[in-house]
């Protein structure tokens, strides 16, 4: 065979089960992926993507993970499991070598051990004995690739999603792997950061590295896969290429966002032709219904205070530690002014590592500013506790899982309700807010069992069942299906009905201006008007 055909991975599954469990999570999907091919699986939360990947990328290993039926070849070696004991195993080192994977949560593909980006890239070049010299040169051409040269010496741990999401892609493609497979690999992300990362998947193409996308939406890049499979409920419901399948009522079904009309793909949505028409490129928004396209309704404030306040706000972190005798590092807020009254809805986009995440943990007293003052219906925040705050104000960790630990569904949703308002209120309460975000049936699950994008819903939930004065939710669109995004606006429309205020975070401007009544962006450390 020759270059151009020979089969770089391939999978074929006839079952794979999780132990402990009695239905298959996966079944019936067979991937092909040859060098520089483009390979987008295109399904809704909970659809089996993520576990697909893992099998492909060895992160998940039968007989260990699970009993697999099926079939894993690697660059002309296959490996046959019957879910029996004596099925072959599969060499992590190796397969690693050969096959890369960044998982939907960016943070979970790093080491947490390296004390600066640079480090971090170097750490699997490092575990391969790679000489000194070669290393450094792959670390800078990498964070050329990716965007992160003027990163390279800052703390993993200091950067925002969207900046630890091209980390984790860049630690992946370091080593120039022969398949890269991305889950969700535009979340997070700004226009500039998105098209980024599309340069480099095609760049990776050119060499020959064969690319598995696996996404919720049907966005730009997967306009540009050879072929898209179709993933409902652990099955494939349809396969072909993306003129084949663009508008297909599978990917209706599935959830899948951007599908035809004008709505969501993720930065940088392919015009007519690929997802249909109306779909403009660079918009992001939910395609979903005229419920969803149609404006928020508007509340008319009320006499008394604003629900939040911020007055003359600025704010910057301290020298690094690490480091004795460092400097300050450049202030992140610039007097910083701004209200939201009960029953408004204003969002704050912003680029990547602007501060978006560090203004909201202002609001509930996690940062304390530097100079200038917060209040919080009407009283100023200073110096009061946390956990006295949190009564008024309702935050969403941009990473959902920081907030979930309780041991089912239903007990996250009531967490600290019962000493407030007793079981009984505590328990309904918590039944309605899960309602409220599509989770009903899901109460006794423990909560890592959930898709990422149902514990972001979860964490929601958390947050509306104490029915706070204010609701502040950082980037919580991404992960999110159509199903999901749907649920997102609802309860957000609801709360707001209800009085609270609500702040949205999001890298996604066209999302914030359909569900927001003001738009605000953070740049520079200075909100405007947009």
């Amino acid at each position: 065979m020759t270059a151009t055909t020979r089969t770089a991975l391939q999978i074929r599954i006839e079952a794979f089960t999780f132990h402990g469990e009695n239905t298959p999570v996966l079944s019936g999907a067979a991937i092909s992926v040859t060098p520089g091919s483009l390979t987008a699986v295109l399904g809704g939360s909970g659809s089996g993507k993520s576990t697909l990947g893992k099998l492909m990328a060895g992160w998940l290993r039968a007989g260990y993970a699970g009993a697999f039926r099926g079939s894993l070849e690697l660059e002309g070696t296959l490996l046959e499991f019957h879910g029996a004991p004596d099925d072959p195993r599969i060499n992590p080192a190796e397969w690693s070598s050969r096959v890369a994977f960044v998982p939907q949560d960016a943070a979970a593909m790093l080491s947490s051990v390296r004390a600066t980006v640079a480090e971090e890239l170097a750490f699997g070049l490092e575990n391969r004995a790679t000489p000194r010299d070669d290393m450094l040169r792959a670390v800078e051409r990498t964070a050329a690739r990716t965007g992160l040269s003027d990163l390279l010496d800052r703390d993993p741990a200091t950067l925002s999603g969207g900046e630890l999401r091209r980390l984790a892609v860049g630690c992946a493609v370091i080593a120039e792997p022969d398949v890269l497979i991305l889950d969700e690999p535009l979340a997070s992300l700004d226009a500039a950061g998105a098209a980024q990362v599309e340069d480099l998947v095609r760049s990776l193409r050119g060499t020959g590295t064969g690319v598995v996308l696996l996404s919720q939406a049907a966005d730009r890049l997967a306009g540009e896969a050879t072929h898209w499979t179709v993933l409902d409920g652990g099955t494939v419901t349809a396969a072909g290429t993306p003129a084949q399948l663009a508008g297909s009522a599978e990917l209706e079904r599935a959830g899948v966002i951007g599908v035809g009309g004008p709505g969501v793909g993720g930065p940088g949505v392919s015009g007519p032709g690929v997802l249909g028409p109306g779909v403009a490129a660079g918009a992001r928004g939910p395609a979903i219904n005229d419920e969803i396209l149609s404006p928020v309704p508007v509340a008319a404030p009320g006499p008394g205070p604003a629900s939040l306040e911020l007055r003359g706000v600025g704010f910057g972190y301290g020298p690094d530690p690490r480091h004795r005798g460092a400097p300050a590092q450049a202030r992140v807020l610039h007097d910083v002014d701004f209200a939201v009254d009960p029953g408004e809805i204003i969002a704050v986009t912003g680029p990547n590592g602007a501060g978006k995440s560090t203004l909201l943990r202002h609001f509930n007293g996690l940062l304390r500013p530097s100079e200038g003052d917060v209040r919080v219906c009407g009283r100023s925040i200073a110096g009061v506790p946390v956990g006295t705050v949190a009564a008024s104000m309702g935050l969403l960790f941009q990473h959902p899982r920081d907030q979930l630990f309780e041991r089912t569904v239903l007990r996250e949703a009531a967490f600290g309700l019962r000493q407030l308002v007793g079981k009984a209120e505590a328990e309904d309460r918590a039944r309605a807010a899960l309602a409220a975000v599509g989770l009903s049936g899901t109460e006794a699950a423990h909560p890592a069992e959930l898709s990422a994008s149902r514990q972001r819903l979860l964490a929601l939930a958390t947050v509306l069942a104490r029915d706070p004065a204010v609701l502040a939710l950082d980037e919580p669109t991404v992960g999110l299906d159509r199903h999901g995004l749907e649920a997102l606006r609802s309860a957000v429309v609801r709360a707001a009905a209800r009085g609270a205020a609500v702040v949205m975070v999001t890298h996604d401007l066209a999302y914030a201006r359909m569900n927001a009544h003001r738009v605000l962006e953070l740049n520079d450390g200075r909100l405007r008007e947009v």
